[in-house]
């Protein structure tokens, strides 16, 4: 069973810093491309950073580009994003999404809360 599970949000002040976790099992994790998504609350969910399965390539949002970092170990089936300079816009619940194999699959986790006060 593919699995995803989210960790490391909570409540920062502006300026702060967290770093999430997506720890991953039940798959290939190496073969999978890893994202990180958010949604606030009555926003549409939206890309914030990934990295790829084959090279680590990376690709972030321009509104988190400089302040966030995405990073993997395969050795631990985990993916990581580390957020610093936050701001209360990048209050949400952030998912982690695993996409590749084939045929293709797509697995979400079922988020953590970002909560950043001004």
């Amino acid at each position: 069973e593919v699995q995803l599970v989210e960790s490391g949000g909570g409540l920062v002040q502006a300026g702060g810093s967290l770093r999430l976790s997506c720890a991953a099992s039940g798959f290939t994790f190496d073969d999978y491309a890893i994202g990180w998504f958010r949604q606030a609350p009555g926003k549409e969910r939206e890309g914030v950073s990934c990295i790829s399965s084959s090279d680590g390539s990376t690709n972030y949002a321009d509104s988190v580009k400089g302040r966030f970092t995405i990073s993997r170990d395969n050795a631990k089936n985990t993916v990581y994003l580390q957020m610093n300079s936050l701001k209360p816009e990048d209050t949400a619940v952030y998912y982690c999404n695993a996409y590749g194999g084939w045929p293709p699959q797509e697995s979400w986790g079922q988020g953590t809360q970002v909560t950043v006060s001004s």
